[in-house]
């Protein structure tokens, strides 16, 4: 990888003008466990090649979504496979953000100067379960239909407003396919979009202030 790297740099100039961002200090006591935002986003870089892949062929439509899954399945090349791929990738995400939300607490690395750091991964790792969310109803097949039955019914729980959310996140009195047209356009758009924007002050923020090794 390296030798394939420095034949690109050679050609593209990657290195120099990208130092300071390249060649950081790293302080004592880093472990592979400071590895698993990094990992975090392999999978999220992972899951928008995927999804991109999978919405060549997906119909978001209260008629034709769950007959494109199938043939996505049985008539596609690959079709199966990337479908699994993007699957285990998400949860793979959700994973790794978590175990490395343990790891930040655990090294207190929430205090002060890095409070808005730790509120932006934790925005992060409320879009990812949001994004799970909304992609479980896609596949628009019994167990994703009651599963957003049961999941969003619970927002009408919520004191004086919980019906108005309920509405809100349906579209309607009951999941039908002005549902599964938001969960889609959540899915795809906003919340990657949202996504790209925390990440991006994420890791701003982590390269001014520094990794915090050390217990």
């Amino acid at each position: 990888m390296g030798k394939i790297f420095d034949w690109i740099d050679s050609r593209f100039g990657v290195k120099q003008p990208h130092k300071k961002f390249l060649e950081r200090p790293v302080p004592e006591g880093v472990n592979y466990a400071f590895c698993l935002g990094g990992a975090s986003f392999v999978f999220f870089l992972m899951l928008v090649c995927s999804g991109l892949m999978l919405s060549i062929y997906y119909v978001p439509s209260e008629q034709e979504a769950f007959m494109s899954i199938v043939r996505l399945n049985n008539d596609v090349t690959l079709g199966a496979f990337i479908r699994s791929f993007h699957k285990w990738s998400a949860n793979l995400l959700i994973i790794t953000i978590i175990l490395h939300t343990i790891r930040v607490f655990i090294y207190k690395a929430y205090r002060p100067p890095r409070e808005l750091n730790w509120i932006a991964g934790s925005l992060t790792l409320i879009i990812a379960l949001g994004s799970g969310f909304t992609g479980y109803l896609l596949p628009w097949d019994q167990k994703a239909y009651w599963a957003t039955e049961v999941g969003t019914s619970m927002a009408s729980t919520v004191p004086f407003i919980g019906k108005y959310i309920l509405y809100l996140i349906r579209g309607g009195e009951d999941v039908t396919g002005a549902t599964l047209i938001r969960f889609y356009s959540m899915h795809i758009l906003y919340f990657p979009t949202i996504m790209f924007l925390l990440l991006w002050a994420h890791f701003h923020m982590i390269k001014k202030q520094g990794v915090k090794g050390g217990l």
